[in-house]
């Protein structure tokens, strides 16, 4: 038990409690200077995009407009929108026949430059030859030789097999590209020619390295090489002028320029053609834009 005088001891008086401390001031953000530089770059940006949109917006808009002053009087929103312009075109033209024709012939013709440019640019970036050089060289220099200078030679070459108004003539010339050889051969020689090794120390051969290892690795380049062959194939207009004479081996190029009559043109069934033939090729490009960017972005690295 405490003693008495413990319990009677004065209790030490408490501490003074300090005042609080006022606030500090809040610092006043300092303004970012307005980017003028960014502004300018989105704007000049946003008039390019609305400028490479603008002629394929001018499309659709004519291909829905009706009545015969259709560049007369020329709206960006059609007054009386129709499909007149859909119906002349199927009345017109066997357009399913023809879509069926390019489709056909545009995916044939990118099997085979796949295929073709596809070994020929393995031969040159991995195969060790004599005068391997020399010949790359010799057929980079193809691509300077215009299609107009090879119309009249291969039109007598086609004629001399009997070629001449068949799908055999249209896919000819699309066997082989000096073009595809060259971006597919810069594909596969940034590849680590380890890759190679290893395999070879496994047995495999040049068949096999090129079917398992090499294809894979360069599908964006194959992706990216496909949709410029299919769109070159697709758009194609003088040669097929120039060997087809017969209604049903018409392409659609030539389809919608046998609607340009000479004296009054229909131009809303001429722009319906045109956004037919326009939704592959941006179907395509939808699919494949991933592709695309990841070839340029492995073509930029070393």
């Amino acid at each position: 038990m405490p003693e008495p005088s413990t319990l009677l001891a004065p209790v030490p008086p408490a501490a003074p409690v300090p005042p609080p401390t006022p606030a500090a001031p809040a610092r006043r953000r300092r303004r970012r200077p307005f980017n003028w530089r960014g502004v300018l770059t989105i704007t000049v940006l946003a008039v390019g995009a609305l400028l490479m949109i603008f002629p394929f917006l001018w499309t659709v808009i004519t291909s829905i407009t009706t009545g015969g002053n259709v560049l007369s009087t020329p709206h960006l929103i059609p007054q009386h929108p129709g499909l007149d312009g859909y119906r002349a075109l199927l009345h017109t033209l066997p357009i399913w026949r023809i879509a069926l024709n390019s489709l056909g012939l545009a995916a044939v013709s990118t099997a085979l430059l796949l295929t073709t440019s596809s070994m020929a640019a393995y031969a040159f970036a991995r195969i060790e030859f004599r005068g391997r050089n020399v010949v790359f060289v010799c057929y980079l220099a193809t691509l300077m030789v215009p299609m107009q200078v090879l119309v009249v030679p291969l039109f007598i070459e086609m004629r001399e097999l009997n070629l001449v108004d068949t799908y055999a003539a249209l896919l000819a010339p699309t066997i082989a590209s000096a073009f595809g050889v060259f971006l597919l051969r810069q594909a596969i020689a940034v590849l680590p020619t380890e890759l190679d090794e290893a395999a070879f120390l496994d047995g495999a051969g040049h068949v096999r390295i090129f079917l398992r290892i090499v294809l894979p690795l360069i599908r964006p380049a194959l992706v990216t090489y496909g949709l410029f062959a299919f769109m070159s194939s697709w758009n194609g207009f003088l040669w097929p002028l120039v060997i087809i004479r017969s209604p049903e081996f018409m392409t659609l190029p030539l389809g919608l320029a046998s609607l340009s009559g000479e004296h009054s043109t229909e131009w809303s069934a001429i722009m319906a053609g045109s956004v037919v033939s326009i939704l592959p090729i941006l179907a395509l490009y939808v699919f494949a834009q991933k592709h695309i960017v990841q070839s340029v972005a492995q073509a930029g690295l070393k």
